[in-house]
């Protein structure tokens, strides 16, 4: 069957890749075509349009961008048009792919969601678009099931796909070596995946640093970034001596590091998954966040405290993200009994999400529904 996936971030791109995979296991004869990234490429079919030149964030962000963002719409419905797909896959995303999951279901495709949006958290009456013109809807943590009945929309919740990916990860024993690290304690700094979020936060990581002179800061670098981008931001904002760069070393990093200081979103969650205590961390653009602290309905920004169901790690968020809040919680974190209190709470946030195998379970039951109709 013939497959067309959007995805529009790198955490798509990501857990697109490895539904892909699945979808090959459980169809022989898959074909794809895809909106996604580097990784979905890497699995096979064509690559219609990188998440890089999608990547915009914010309210005031996507009203800037509003004509960059229409032209991809249209752009994107040409193209499925002309690839005729048996099922439009759309991967999270959802500024762009609840859009597309209107147009595709007026155009009579069959569509399919995996990754729901974080309609519970806010925007709630999404949900009935989502019932209007998803076929199916394919859910990846465990409240959201609950959530989808109380409105009669019967979803399949799949498990987490971060399980997998960190499961596939080999133990990073040299990283220290191969990147002339010492046996200083080491503290990563995950500062986003956008230029937007990036400038942003990295600003006051950096600040942050000096205060720790003995211990070694490393910048992971966002795979949609090139080096360059770093450089000027060290050099716009200083680069103290003990912070350095390394790209596509995220998860190596984590596995090293005895603390992190992640912006919010997926990369909290994985953060968790790796065993490494962390501070989540989110300034936005003062309108952006103005308008969504009126409409946000949940108690936690980070996925590792919206699982738990309570505050495991501090997130410190606009004006409680500043150099002196920062340096006074990041030493605590650093302490034993802090170490060994978050570390107990992950151990439970992995027995909430269980052993994995999401990707492949979503591709079964994709290709089911595929052959019922």
């Amino acid at each position: 069957m013939k497959y067309y996936l959007v995805a529009g971030e790198a955490s798509g791109d990501l857990h697109g890749s490895y539904l892909m995979k699945a979808l090959q296991r459980a169809d022989e004869r898959a074909a794809f075509r895809f909106w996604g990234g580097d990784l979905m490429a890497a699995v096979g079919g064509e690559l219609r349009k990188h998440y890089r030149e999608l990547a915009f964030m914010g309210f005031a962000e996507v009203v800037m961008n509003l004509r960059t963002i229409l032209g991809n719409f249209k752009a994107c419905k040409a193209d499925i048009l002309a690839y005729a797909p048996d099922v439009l896959v759309l991967v999270d995303y959802p500024g762009f792919n609840l859009r597309m999951a209107k147009w595709a279901k007026q155009q009579g495709i069959k569509v399919f969601y995996y990754i729901s949006p974080q309609i519970w958290a806010w925007h709630s009456s999404r949900v009935h678009q989502i019932k209007a013109h998803v076929d199916r809807m394919f859910v990846i943590l465990p409240f959201e099931e609950a959530f989808y009945q109380q409105y009669d929309v019967q979803v399949d919740y799949v498990g987490h796909p971060l399980l997998d990916v960190i499961k596939d990860q080999p133990v990073a024993t040299g990283f220290r070596a191969q990147n002339q690290l010492t046996d200083q304690p080491l503290v990563a700094l995950l500062p986003g995946s956008r230029k937007q979020e990036i400038n942003r936060m990295l600003a006051v990581m950096l600040a942050t640093a000096r205060y720790f002179p003995d211990w070694q800061f490393v910048v992971a670098g966002a795979p949609a970034q090139e080096t360059s981008y770093y450089h000027q931001l060290f050099a716009q904002y200083g680069q103290p001596a003990n912070v350095q760069l390394v790209e596509g070393q995220t998860y190596a990093l984590l596995q090293n590091a005895q603390a992190a200081l992640v912006t919010s979103g997926t990369a909290t969650l994985e953060t968790a998954l790796l065993d490494c205590p962390q501070l989540v961390c989110y300034r936005g653009n003062p309108l952006s966040y103005a308008i969504a602290r009126r409409v946000i309905n949940v108690k936690y920004i980070s996925l590792v405290n919206l699982v738990m169901d309570q505050p495991l790690v501090l997130e410190l968020i606009q004006n409680d993200f500043k150099v002196e809040r920062l340096q006074r919680e990041l030493a605590q974190l650093m302490t034993s009994n802090q170490q060994a209190t978050i570390k107990a709470g992950y151990a439970q946030l992995r027995d909430i999400l269980g052993d994995g195998g999401a990707a492949q379970r979503c591709a079964d039951l994709m290709v089911g529904y595929l052959k019922q109709a």
